[in-house]
């Protein structure tokens, strides 16, 4: 399993909003674009998925652009990460039991929890509790964007060592 650059860019985006929810303004995705680094045209894609699932809102004319779908506290990162299409599936045979010559295989059932624990874990986590995480856990002047991105990457970090983890077992 890998988290790819879709749930990286998405979470980060959605991040971004949320940073601005308290303005109650709309923002543009050039905007976030040019803040979080990330292709225009990649995050217009993102966002054709974020907005069918209702996890942000787009606005019109002038002063268009997008406002979260809901509270921070209500968006969960297994939501954001199903948005764009990530399947966060650890088996081989993505689920479906036919990992060794149409059979299941010997630790197919290791990989099904494990995949249960991931989704379990990424649906506890919010956008409000990365923000949060970071806010309370770093006292230092760097700019709130840049706390958050780390929170981010800290807890893909988590993923992506659990993983390695159970592999090397």
């Amino acid at each position: 399993m890998r988290v790819t650059s879709k749930a990286h860019y998405a979470l980060r985006a959605l991040l971004d909003l949320a940073n601005h929810e308290p303005s109650r303004c709309a923002v543009s995705l050039a905007a976030i674009a040019e803040r979080q680094d990330i292709s225009l045209s990649y995050l217009e894609q993102l966002f054709a998925g974020l907005r069918r699932d209702g996890l942000v809102v787009g606005f019109r004319g002038p002063r268009g652009g997008y406002r979260l779908g809901g509270r921070p506290e209500d968006i969960s990162v297994a939501q954001i990460t199903a948005a764009v299409s990530e399947n966060m599936d650890t088996t081989r045979c993505q689920g479906e039991g036919n990992c060794q010559h149409g059979a299941i295989c010997l630790t197919h059932h290791l990989w099904e929890a494990l995949n249960e624990h991931i989704r379990g874990y990424l649906q506890g986590i919010t956008l409000a509790d990365v923000m949060a995480r970071v806010t309370e856990s770093d006292g230092s002047s760097r700019s709130g964007q840049e706390e958050r991105i780390e929170a981010v990457e800290q807890l893909q970090g988590s993923v992506s060592a659990f993983r390695e983890q159970t592999e090397s077992n």
